[in-house]
């Protein structure tokens, strides 16, 4: 696995690009580094470098339970959700950033040949409803259980505006016809599943097959084809690169 030992280069790789690497690498948790598969040091750069040049519209931050979006974030471009033919809404007042709602409607189109109709059920939350969301799931359920379940304020993906909860919302909607959908097309369009079964010492949170945050195509067949399809190890490579800087 990477993070123990980088293979040699095929193609082109610089000697800066190569410790850059090697550095980002040394920030990763140990969990992260092998889930990064073996390869070329240069195809993946090639790849990498291809991902970062497409993030034209801020999609690959980190927001986990250790890396909040700053005080008063509200992502740019947001706009409201409203009844079409592509996908159905759960209620009036969601909303999504403009990327990721012409992204739903790609997929949503997609869906219907296939006979599936998307619900999104939960979209875009402010700082402000995410309290509301939190505080209720502590008091329903008690800290422990809402901390595997849902975001603390500031620390919710759902605040970036690139994140549709779809049908139920629960563990059953897995063995629904949509569920089933997605796992094996949503990365095609561009979404990502934020929070696989196993992964919850990565992640930080149980299973949500509902949960899915769009990325991007091409960080879609990156995360596929280099961290086990796993978003929160892509991620956490991402913000290690970055901060390598």
């Amino acid at each position: 696995m990477w993070g123990v030992i980088i293979l040699p280069a095929q193609n082109a790789v610089s000697p800066a690009e190569t410790q850059k690497l090697r550095t980002a690498l040394t920030l990763l948790p140990e969990r992260t580094r092998q889930g990064i598969a073996n390869g070329d040091t240069g195809e993946f750069l090639e790849d990498f470098k291809a991902v970062l040049a497409g993030d034209r519209d801020d999609l690959l931050r980190l927001v986990d339970k250790t890396h909040a979006l700053p005080d008063g974030y509200q992502p740019p471009d947001t706009v409201p959700l409203v009844k079409n033919n592509f996908y159905a809404i759960s209620r009036d007042n969601l909303a999504l950033r403009k990327p990721a709602e012409q992204a739903l409607r790609l997929m949503g189109a997609a869906a219907q040949k296939d006979g599936i109709t998307l619900l999104a059920s939960s979209t875009y939350r402010s700082y402000d409803y995410q309290v509301t969301v939190y505080n209720r799931n502590v008091r329903l359920s008690g800290k422990e259980t809402a901390d595997r379940e849902s975001a603390q304020p500031g620390k919710s993906q759902h605040q970036l505006g690139t994140v549709v909860d779809f049908g139920s919302i629960s563990d059953a909607f897995a063995d629904t016809g949509a569920g089933k959908w997605l796992a094996a097309h949503a990365g095609e369009y561009g979404w990502s599943l934020s929070f696989p079964d196993g992964y919850e010492d990565v992640t930080g949170y149980r299973w949500e097959c509902w949960h899915y945050r769009y990325i991007g195509v091409t960080a879609a067949a990156f995360q596929k084809k280099w961290f086990s399809n796993i978003q929160q190890f892509m991620l956490e490579f991402i913000n290690a690169w970055r901060a390598s800087t």
